[in-house]
């Protein structure tokens, strides 16, 4: 497992952006695929993106493709959902999530064993 830390959540009007960071604690995170969950008040936490260890493949929840972008700078040890656009329905608690290897089930969350605390994203209308 690793340790996973996120920060750049905050308020922001509907249409704005929001630039989230996942930071690991490990050297190896370019051995680690990365996807991001999110949690609205009163829902089940749900899928919002995955890319695996080394890059290139990228998956998105259909709510969120064409808005929201993600990303893994291993030489930094760092994650980031790039967020555009955002919408009222978009408010969350966003959560960094992290395996060995990008699971075929990448959009279930008991596929993932390393998770961050979370980052609240709260979009006014």
């Amino acid at each position: 497992q690793v340790q996973l830390v996120e920060s750049g959540g905050g308020l922001v009007q509907a249409g704005g952006s929001l630039r989230l960071s996942c930071a690991a604690s490990e050297g190896t995170f370019s051995s680690y695929a990365m996807a991001w969950f999110r949690q609205a008040p009163g829902k089940e936490r749900e899928f919002v993106a995955a890319i695996r260890r080394f890059g290139g493949d990228t998956y998105y929840a259909n709510s969120v493709k064409g808005r929201f972008t993600i990303s893994k700078d291993n030489a930094k040890n760092t994650g980031s959902l790039q967020m555009n656009s955002l919408k009222p329905e978009d408010t969350a608690v966003y959560y960094c999530a992290a395996r060995f290897v990008l699971p075929t089930d990448y959009y279930n969350e008991a596929a993932f064993n390393s998770w961050g605390q979370g980052t609240q994203v709260t979009v006014s209308s």
